[in-house]
């Protein structure tokens, strides 16, 4: 068996995790803005976002048509959710997926976690390629859909309140260091 894949990538959206939250492990949002999924419903009547519900996917033509049953897990309303599947996903023997969003000043940092098992190691090389294109897609397009002109915006903000909060860390320790060679 080949080695697993696992692709993690962040990126900062102006929005309130709730939203976030719902828009990405939502089903049937999450099929309006996601290129990369067909469909995606509740196996059963009365499905909603719970723990061991049960989703049906079907992922674009790009990537391979491959339908698949997923089952919810580690939800926790608004920090955290995922899925994995129940069987294996053509040829992929396990497919994962989780979301964390994390508030911050002006938005929420939100990463999202892809692993995969391969079932035949000459194709992991081409399925990662393709796994990292979905993931690239599915950030970019959650951006888009909730805010196109200001995400980079609250990007830059929210690096430059880094940066100055660390200025002023070190300044209040400079400051304490001074205070003591005074006394």
């Amino acid at each position: 068996m080949a080695d697993p894949i696992s692709i993690k990538q962040t990126i900062v959206v102006r929005s309130r995790p709730d939203v976030l939250y719902r828009l990405a492990l939502e089903p049937r949002r999450r099929v309006q803005w996601d290129p990369n999924l067909v469909q995606a419903d509740y196996e059963g009547p009365e499905g909603r976002l719970a723990n061991n519900a049960r989703v049906k996917f079907k992922f674009s033509r790009r990537l391979l048509g491959l339908r698949f049953t997923a089952k919810y897990g580690q939800l926790q309303a608004p920090q955290r959710g995922g899925w994995e599947s129940v069987r294996h996903v053509g040829p992929l023997d396990k497919l994962t997926q989780s979301w964390v969003f994390r508030p911050m000043p002006g938005g929420t940092e939100v990463t999202m976690t892809v692993n995969a098992r391969v079932r035949f190691g000459f194709v992991k090389v081409p399925l990662e390629r393709i796994l990292h294109n979905m993931v690239a897609t599915t950030l970019l397009e959650l951006q888009r859909r909730v805010d196109a002109q200001g995400a980079q915006l609250l990007e830059d903000m929210g690096r430059e309140m880094q940066e100055r909060q660390k200025a002023e860390k070190k300044a209040a320790k400079e400051a304490q260091k001074a205070a003591k060679r005074k006394k």
